[in-house]
């Protein structure tokens, strides 16, 4: 059985006595009553992972000794999905639950010009995340990115391939003839799509348009489809 894994902001650079976070401190102790001797595992969304075990057990101020120091390079590809605000608030937080648990390294919410609510909860989305994070065993964290317009984000430099999937009827690639990368970005429309203006602009910044398949898919769904067609190609 796999010991209990938790999330800390930051953790030192050497094992040794470590005060856990109040958060993490009630968990153990008040949720899942673990005592002195206990062992749990720690990381800090960057790729480091400890073993502690736990030396005084208090529901405010729970302190371990940390041992068994891991680093873990950053999985590749580096996937980035740029994704517009949806109407429906609780379908975006289920892409954010699932595009962490399948690998994705960052995630922007795009304001594209047919978006029509822009309901960004920072401190909600971070904890689906760290959620989806813990229970999936990574220790790399999805990074979740401030909101941003479509042509600010588009002229912004990237290191890798750029790709956009739209509805349009013109000439577009399948994801996986694409040279691999190991950084990639992906945008992903509003209900609605991009508009004709956007997609020629995204064309010019050297985005190439992507096929998601032949049906056409919500905006979450097709951020998820994008996401494992890239996560496995």
């Amino acid at each position: 059985m796999a010991i209990p894994f938790f999330y800390e902001t930051s953790l030192p650079g050497l094992p040794g006595l470590f005060t856990l976070s109040g958060e993490t401190s009630k968990h153990c102790i008040q949720v899942l009553r673990m005592q002195p001797g206990e062992t749990i595992a720690l990381t800090d969304g960057m790729g480091t992972k400890y073993e502690a075990e736990i030396i005084s057990a208090d529901k405010k101020q729970t302190v371990v000794t940390l041992s068994n120091k891991v680093l873990i390079p950053m999985p590749e590809p580096q996937t980035s999905i740029a994704i517009s605000f949806v109407k429906n608030p609780s379908r975006m937080e289920w892409f954010l639950e699932k595009a962490t648990e399948i690998g994705i390294a960052a995630v922007y919410p795009l304001i594209a010009e047919r978006t029509e609510r822009t309901h960004f909860k920072a401190d909600r989305w971070e904890s689906i995340i760290v959620s989806a994070m813990l229970q999936s065993q990574q220790v790399w964290k999805t990074q979740l990115q401030e909101p941003v317009a479509f042509h600010e984000l588009i002229s912004r430099r990237f290191a890798g391939t750029k790709m956009i999937a739209h509805c349009e009827d013109d000439s577009k690639n399948s994801i996986v003839s694409l040279q691999k990368a190991v950084a990639q970005l992906i945008l992903i429309g509003p209900e609605g799509d991009f508009s004709k203006e956007e997609i020629t602009a995204a064309l010019a910044c050297g985005f190439h348009p992507v096929s998601l398949g032949i049906t056409r898919l919500r905006t979450e769904t097709a951020g998820i489809a994008a996401a494992v067609l890239l996560q496995n190609r």
